[in-house]
C-alpha cells in the first residue's frame, strides 16, 4: 500500500512517514498541495494524508481536486485548527476522516488502516444487487449490464463513494466536472441527470432502491452495502 504524505513542515512530514513506514506502508511525500496532485496524477496512490495549512493549494483544495476527478482514495485531512467549521468543510470536499494536531502517532497509523480497510472494495464498489467498477466504468444490476454516460456514471459514483451522506447540488457539480466553471450548470441540470440516472438504474424510479432526494439539501446514495 502507498500512503500519499502532503505536509509542508519538514519535521512533522518526517514523524509521519516514519510511523507510516513502521506500520509496513510505503510512503511517497509532497511539501505543498500542488505538488500533491502531480503524484495523485502520475502515480498509484492507495491512500493520502493531507494537512489543511499548505502553499500553493491548500488541504480543501486538493480534496476538492481529487474527488473531482472521480477518484475514490481514501484522503485524511490532518490539521491544527480546532474549529468544527473546518472539519464539516472537509468532510464536504471528500475526505473520509479528519485528526487534530497534536495526535498520537499510533492513531494515525489506526486511522489509516480503518480507511484502507472500509475502501477495500473500491475497485468495485458492491451494494444489494449493484455493482459499480470505477477503472471500467461497469455497472451492473442484478446480473444486468446498465449503460450510462460519462457524466451520469461520475454522478453515481460521487454518491455511491459516501452512502448516507447528503451532497447538494453544488457538491455534485464540484465533483463530477473537472471545470465546473466551463459549463454553465444550474440545479436543475443536476436534477435531470438524476432524473436520468434513475430512469437507467432504478426498477421504480419513483420509489427509489439506490438514490434518494433529500428535499431542499440535495441527493444522497441509500443502497445498503453488500458485506
Amino acid at each position: 500500500m502507498t500512503i500519499l504524505v502532503v505536509e509542508d513542515e519538514p519535521s512533522i512530514r518526517e514523524f509521519e512517514v516514519a510511523y507510516l513506514n513502521d506500520a509496513g506502508y510505503k510512503t511517497i511525500e509532497a511539501a505543498d498541495g500542488q505538488a500533491a496532485l502531480e503524484i495523485c496524477r502520475e502515480q498509484q496512490i492507495d491512500l493520502a494524508v493531507v494537512d489543511i495549512n499548505l502553499p500553493k493549494l491548500d488541504g480543501f483544495a486538493v480534496c476538492k481536486t481529487i474527488r473531482s476527478s472521480a477518484s475514490v482514495i481514501p484522503i485524511l485531512i490532518v490539521t491544527a485548527r480546532d474549529s468544527d467549521e473546518d472539519e464539516v468543510k472537509g468532510l464536504s470536499m471528500g475526505a473520509d476522516d479528519y485528526i487534530k494536531k497534536p495526535f498520537n502517532p499510533n492513531v494515525l497509523v489506526a486511522r489509516v488502516q480503518a480507511l484502507l480497510r472500509r475502501h477495500d472494495t473500491t475497485k468495485q464498489l458492491r451494494f444489494n444487487g449493484l455493482v459499480i467498477n470505477p477503472e471500467t466504468m461497469l455497472v451492473i444490476r442484478e446480473g444486468e449490464s446498465i449503460t450510462l454516460t460519462t457524466t451520469q456514471f461520475n454522478l453515481l459514483l460521487a454518491l455511491a463513494v459516501r452512502p448516507r451522506v447528503v451532497l447538494s447540488r453544488a457538491q455534485l457539480v464540484d465533483q463530477i466536472y473537472s471545470d465546473p466553471s466551463s459549463h454553465f450548470v444550474y440545479d436543475r441540470t443536476i436534477d435531470a441527470h438524476i432524473k436520468a440516472l434513475r430512469q437507467s438504474m432504478e426498477r421504480d424510479p419513483k420509489k427509489p432502491q439506490y438514490i434518494e432526494t433529500v428535499v431542499g439539501s440535495g441527493y444522497r446514495f441509500i443502497g445498503e452495502p453488500e458485506k
